[in-house]
């Protein structure tokens, strides 16, 4: 049964608001019950068992019928359903809806790096290590690894949200470790995470790390180089901004107001007051242990379903 707040369901609220009448259905349970054993069971008249059950029969939540053969004197009373849910003419909760979206490395529309620095696809290093001018290369596209000692680089993502779409949860998840002349397992790096012009927060990743071989890389990356990496998980709901479930900041999504942003923009930094300024490697589908490249959930709710009922609320 589905109920509302109009004055169609006034009377199964009615029917509902007696302790008698609860006893009543309480008792009946999956069962037929007669008025005479309703009536020895609550040591009340059958005339007043009668009243109770007719109003609980007016509101359509039990039903009776006349007994068969011994029984045909008898006043048989059954239960019509068994549940109820009450529909608000308004709603608190939505459920969501997600865009994903995958964010090569190579697609980034900034950076200023310096060496150590590079780019990799599957297959061979693209253009010439440590030249920051190889970021600019034809094959940058295709990069599956991409490492700087010093600088950012910064990734000017579409946001997929149309007219009538909220904005609730911003999630990033990427592998990335610091970078060292082939590696260092304890070189901390302070690695600055912005997204639309605010620092939303700081991680510090621990090393550049190669004790064992990264699970995706290809052949030909040598053991001595970077492995793998650390997953940074970046939740920004509308209270606050999170770091692998660590609170980092006040930042929400409020602040980064993008159902008025065409894009969101996300810049990975080294900044120059960094406490530990050790670099950063970024690890894309083809390499480490994780066959992700940056991976962006934008969850929201459909205004539409927003939806707000007329109802007559008519006391009579």
């Amino acid at each position: 049964m589905e109920l509302d707040l109009s004055t169609h369901s006034l009377k199964v609220y009615e029917a509902l608001a007696s302790q008698t009448r609860l006893d009543i259905l309480n008792f009946i349970g999956p069962e037929e019950k007669s008025i005479s054993e309703i009536s020895e069971f609550l040591s009340l008249s059958n005339a007043i068992i009668s009243r109770h059950v007719q109003q609980l029969e007016d509101a359509g939540i039990v039903s009776s019928i006349r007994g068969r053969r011994e029984n045909r004197n008898k006043k048989l009373v059954s239960m019509n359903i068994d549940q109820a849910r009450i529909v608000f003419p308004f709603r608190i909760y939505y459920p969501y809806d997600v865009h994903t979206l995958d964010v090569k490395l190579g697609q980034y529309i900034d950076f200023a790096v310096s060496p150590t620095c590079g780019l990799a696809t599957t297959t061979h290093i693209i253009g010439d290590v440590d030249d920051e001018r190889t970021f600019m290369h034809e094959e940058r596209s295709q990069a599956e690894l991409l490492w700087f000692k010093d600088g950012f680089v910064e990734y000017k993502i579409p946001n997929p949200l149309v007219n009538g779409q909220e904005p609730k949860l911003l999630d990033i998840n990427l592998e990335i470790a610091s970078e060292f002349p082939l590696s260092n397992n304890k070189w901390p790096s302070d690695i600055s995470v912005y997204i639309n012009d605010h620092l939303i927060g700081i991680h510090t990743v621990q090393g550049n790390y190669s004790d064992i071989r990264g699970r995706l890389n290809p052949d030909w990356w040598h053991e001595q180089f970077s492995q793998y990496g650390e997953i940074l998980h970046i939740r920004i709901n509308r209270f606050d901004t999170a770091f692998n479930g660590i609170y980092k900041s006040e930042i929400s999504l409020n602040h980064l107001n993008l159902n008025a942003e065409s894009f969101i923009r996300l810049k990975l930094a080294i900044d120059k007051n960094a406490v530990h300024k050790g670099g950063l490697t970024i690890f894309g589908k083809g390499f480490g242990n994780h066959e992700q490249n940056i991976a962006l959930n934008l969850y929201y709710v459909n205004q539409s379903e927003k939806t707000y009922h007329t109802n007559d609320f008519n006391n009579d």
